[in-house]
């Protein structure tokens, strides 16, 4: 069953013009809901808004939204006089532009929904304006109001229907400068880069997120789903040790393991410079004892 819509109104290109809907097209992944509990009863905690003055508490008809103008200093601003100021993106989404989807930094992609015609009547209109772009190979470029905020929004053909990605504004996207100016080049050989564009091809699968689990979010349930039977104590599940793949001497070394655990080999592979004592070789006791130790000599692997 199709959730309701976020958004209703129009969308517009030029004099075209039809009815939709916007729906959102991700959906949380957890299944699991905590909230915040009382450690002593177990029962949950209520949030109380208070003043940050006279420490009472308000209740919502007494609350309004407030825009600090100063440090210290906030101005109110009623729904009502919002609503005064309403833009025409409120109601309709007017497609202003049109550009390459390749074009758009896939930094200022914030969030996807799905456009769809509201009515019978809007369809063709609807059909029009997707099944243009789609022969133009072009997405459109327009603004919305959603959540009490004006946002531009990037319209694109989607199957049937539109996929409407909200974008951020460009003073939300940080500049890679300040991360990036002071990072070395490096200096990696031609056996590295080799060894490294192996290791990608052979890892190099067809992209299928039914492929990819919230492992977190398992674990996280397993562990509530135990504690709400009550298992008896010292009988816990056990923590899993972690894999390690041994030590690891330089990159090369690395990048040659790496392609040899893909091939099905060890991971682990002693490095040539590391010398391994062999059964023949191992140390006597009475070596040990000439060295001044009491230790036995070790067990063969």
């Amino acid at each position: 069953m199709a959730s309701r819509a976020n958004w209703k109104g129009h969308l517009r290109l030029s004099l075209v013009s039809c009815s939709v809907g916007l729906y959102p097209a991700i959906s949380s992944s957890s299944d699991l809901k905590c909230h915040t509990i009382n450690r002593e009863t177990g029962n949950r905690v209520k949030q109380l808004l208070v003043d940050s003055v006279t420490g009472e508490s308000v209740d919502r008809d007494g609350q309004v939204k407030g825009c600090e103008v100063a440090k210290d200093e906030l101005v109110p601003v009623e729904d009502e006089e919002l609503s005064e100021i309403a833009l025409e993106s409120t109601h309709t989404i007017n497609i202003e532009a049109f550009c390459r989807r390749e074009e758009v930094d896939e930094r200022y992609l914030d969030k996807p929904y799905y456009l769809a015609a509201e009515d019978k009547v809007s369809r063709e209109a609807f059909a029009v304006i997707r099944d243009a772009m789609k022969k133009k190979g072009m997405a459109g470029l327009g603004r919305i109001v959603i959540y009490k905020r004006e946002r531009v929004v990037l319209i694109e053909p989607y199957g049937k229907g539109l996929l409407a990605t909200l974008l951020r504004y460009q003073d939300e996207v940080r500049s890679p400068t300040a991360y990036f100016e002071d990072m070395p080049d490096g200096n990696p050989t031609d056996e590295m880069r080799s060894l490294a564009e192996e290791l990608i091809a052979r890892s190099t699968r067809k992209f299928d997120p039914s492929k990819f689990e919230d492992r977190y979010e398992e674990a996280l349930i397993a562990l509530v789903k135990g504690k709400a039977k009550k298992p008896a104590k010292g009988k816990g599940r056990t923590k899993e040790a972690v894999p390690t793949s041994g030590n690891v001497v330089n990159l090369m070394e690395a990048l040659r393991r790496s392609i040899d655990s893909e091939k099905g080999g060890s991971a682990t592979k002693p490095s040539p410079r590391k010398k391994v004592a062999s059964k023949r070789s191992r140390p006597t006791s009475a070596r040990g004892a000439d060295k001044g130790t009491s230790s036995k000599p070790r067990k063969a692997a």
